[in-house]
C-alpha cells in the first residue's frame, strides 16, 4: 500500500524500465511478406501500400538477403499472376514451373538458411478472385482442398520450408498434411490461417495481387468479425489436423482473439498485421498526425503482448532497422 508500494519506482529510468520489461519484439519474431511478379530487374510500387513493392525474382532475392542479414529469419511469398494465366481450376497454382515454385527454388539456392513460407490459396490464380473453385456462384469446398493439397506438394518440391494455407476451406489442413506425408515431405511445415476474418482491412493487399473477388464477398468461408469461440474451434481443428503454427488475421483489431487462441492451443501462434493496418499508419504518418515509427513499434509490441509468438507484418523491413 502507498507509500510503501510505489509503481513509479520501476519506471524511474530507462535502465529500470528495460530491466522489468515483460515483452519485446525481436527481428526473429517477424515474418516479412513479399510479393513476386514475373520479369527481371523489375520493381513496382504498390500505390495503396506506400513504401512496399512487387519484385521480380532476382530483385526479391536481393531484398530477402538484406532482411536475412538484419535478423529476419522468414519470408512469406505471394505471387502476382497475369490475367491470361488465371482460370477456375487452379491450373497455374499447381504448375511446378510457375512463378511461385520457381522463385522458391532460386531463393533457397541463394539463401539456404532463410525459412521460406508460401501462400497457398487460389484467389491470385482465380478468374473469379475467390479462394476456391466456383460452381453456380458457390465456392466448392472439397474440390478446392484437393487443388490446395496439390499446390502444397508443388511448393514443397520446390523447397518451401512451410506452406501457409490462407483460404479457410474446411478440412484443408488435414488434406495438405496427408498429401505432404504421402509424398515424403515429412518436414515441410504448415502455418494455418486458422482464424481469418472477413475483414475490410485487406483492401491494399488485394490491390497488390489484383485478387479482389469478382462477385459477392468471402463471407461464406472467412469468419464473422463478431465471433471468438469460432476462432478457438477453428484453431483447435487445425492443430488436430496437423498445423505446426496457427494464425489469427487481421492483427490489431483482433488481439483478443490472439489471446484466446494462445490460451487454448499448444502450437505457436502467429498474427498477421495486415495491409490495411500498415497503410493507415503510413497515411497518418505522412500527414503528420502520428509518429509513424513509434506507432509501428507500439503496434508490433501489442501483438507480442497479446500472445503472438510470430508476427507477419509489412512493417518488418522498417521495424528491423529500428530494432538494430
Amino acid at each position: 500500500m502507498y507509500p510503501f508500494i510505489r509503481g513509479r519506482r520501476t519506471r524511474a529510468s530507462q535502465s529500470i524500465r528495460d530491466m522489468v520489461r515483460e515483452h519485446e519484439v525481436r527481428p526473429s519474431d517477424l515474418i516479412a511478406p513479399m510479393f513476386v511478379m514475373e520479369g527481371r530487374t523489375a520493381k513496382q510500387l504498390i500505390s495503396s501500400m506506400p513504401g512496399y513493392f512487387r519484385y521480380s525474382p532476382d530483385l526479391l532475392i536481393k531484398e530477402a538477403r538484406t532482411l536475412f542479414d538484419k535478423g529476419i529469419r522468414s519470408v512469406l511469398l505471394f505471387g502476382m499472376v497475369p490475367e491470361n494465366k488465371k482460370d477456375n481450376k487452379g491450373t497455374e497454382a499447381v504448375n511446378p514451373n510457375g512463378l511461385l515454385p520457381q522463385t522458391v527454388k532460386k531463393l533457397k539456392d541463394a539463401i539456404p538458411e532463410l525459412h521460406v513460407m508460401t501462400d497457398v490459396a487460389l484467389d491470385p490464380f482465380s478468374s473469379y478472385g475467390h479462394d476456391g473453385i466456383v460452381e453456380d456462384g458457390k465456392i466448392i469446398n472439397d474440390k478446392t482442398t484437393e487443388v490446395l493439397a496439390q499446390m502444397s506438394v508443388v511448393h514443397a518440391k520446390a523447397g518451401a520450408d512451410m506452406v501457409a494455407p490462407s483460404d479457410m476451406m474446411d478440412g484443408r489442413i488435414y488434406q495438405i498434411r496427408q498429401a505432404l506425408e504421402e509424398n515424403g515431405f515429412h518436414d515441410t511445415g504448415i502455418m494455418a490461417y486458422s482464424a481469418k476474418y472477413a475483414s475490410v482491412f485487406y483492401g491494399p493487399f488485394r490491390d497488390a495481387l489484383d485478387s479482389a473477388p469478382g462477385f459477392g464477398d468471402k463471407k461464406t468461408y472467412q469468419m464473422d468479425p463478431a465471433n471468438v469461440q469460432e476462432a478457438i474451434r477453428e484453431a483447435q481443428l487445425d492443430e488436430d489436423e496437423g498445423a505446426d503454427i496457427v494464425m489469427v488475421k487481421p492483427g490489431l483489431p483482433y488481439l483478443d482473439v490472439v489471446r484466446a487462441v494462445k490460451e487454448t492451443v499448444e502450437v505457436p501462434v502467429a498474427v498477421y498485421n495486415v495491409s490495411g493496418e500498415y497503410s493507415m499508419v503510413k497515411a497518418a504518418g505522412k500527414e503528420g498526425w502520428l509518429d509513424e515509427q513509434a506507432v509501428m513499434m507500439e503496434s508490433l509490441l501489442a501483438c507480442k503482448r497479446a500472445g503472438a509468438d510470430l508476427i507477419a507484418s509489412y512493417f518488418a523491413p522498417e521495424a528491423v532497422d529500428l530494432l538494430q
